[in-house]
């Protein structure tokens, strides 16, 4: 199938309809296509999915930064082990790193907590003609300082506490923020890791089973898998509520990595190709320059071979 069909089956699969709640709980997060075919020719679809969106992407990235009119923020949220890192490095593989910042997002320092929860991520918005990586993002404050309440005592804002209206306010600001961003050129594209708590476990364990992979391993991460059930909720009713027209979510299966990255790879160049971009005109002078340009640089060479 075309990139363009691709991408169609894919928003109907995992887009989240603005307005409608993501059902969390009713999507399987091991999904993995039609099973009536075996997984092998699956793996080999998906492959063949990835390999083509990240040759579009190649191609989109330079027409994004010839058009230079558009830039593009691409977000990614997960609970741990979901894949993030993983699905950045093969979706962006064949991406000149000229043209993507990637930024991961932790704890925030002591300057940005004298700022607006917004405002760190503000800093790191991509220029126009250039595609940004949220690893991580703002939607943290809706997410783990929910899960973790009195994390906004840090933040020292008057009059906020951890109630149902200070999240519906959050929520609020960051759907005006997101169609500011849209307004002045830049499109917004959110991808939610949808990982199974099985399969969540599977993967901590091979990085405690497997030397090589204890560097990614740290105990927080197990601590903040006791609170699955709270991040689910939190996760529902964030998608809920910021799925829009502008920014809409995607809820990607993630127990199989080859699904989410073909699906990633799938939507974003999708998305970038409907901007309708178009390359740059030429004018007249130009035109004659290059003309001029051709003529010098082939007498160049009859003079040589005189």
């Amino acid at each position: 199938m075309s990139l363009s069909e691709n991408f169609e089956t894919a928003r109907r699969l995992f887009a989240v309809p603005p307005g409608n709640g993501p059902n969390l709980a009713g999507r399987d997060p091991a999904w993995a296509g039609d099973e009536a075919r075996s997984e092998k020719k699956r793996r080999k679809q998906a492959s063949a999915i990835l390999e083509d969106g990240v040759d579009e992407l190649r191609d989109l990235q330079e027409l994004l930064w010839a058009a230079d009119t558009w830039s593009v923020l691409v977000i990614f949220q997960a609970l741990d082990a979901a894949g993030k890192d993983g699905a950045i490095k093969h979706v962006m593989s064949g991406i000149n790193p000229q043209g993507v910042e990637v930024t991961s997002f932790k704890h925030p320092s002591a300057d940005d907590l004298d700022h607006t929860f917004l405002w760190r991520c503000m800093k790191k918005l991509p220029e126009r003609g250039r595609i940004g990586i949220f690893n991580r993002s703002y939607y943290e404050e809706v997410l783990i300082v929910r899960v973790h309440p009195h994390l906004l005592d840090a933040q020292r804002i008057p009059d906020v506490t951890p109630g149902e209206q200070t999240w519906q306010n959050r929520f609020d600001d960051i759907n005006t923020f997101e169609r500011h961003l849209t307004r002045n050129g830049t499109k917004v594209i959110k991808f939610f890791l949808h990982l199974s708590k099985d399969e969540q476990k599977r993967r901590f364990l091979d990085r405690i089973n497997e030397p090589d992979k204890h560097w990614k391993f740290s105990t927080a991460d197990l601590a903040e898998r006791q609170h699955w059930d709270t991040y689910m909720a939190a996760y529902e009713a964030m998608l809920s509520a910021t799925s829009t027209e502008n920014a809409p979510w995607y809820v990607i299966p993630a127990d199989h990595k080859w699904v989410s990255r073909a699906a990633v790879a799938t939507i974003l160049a999708g998305t970038i190709k409907q901007l309708g971009l178009t390359w740059p005109t030429v004018t007249e002078v130009q035109e004659q320059q290059i003309e001029e340009a051709r003529i010098s640089l082939e007498a160049e060479g009859a003079a040589k071979g005189s």
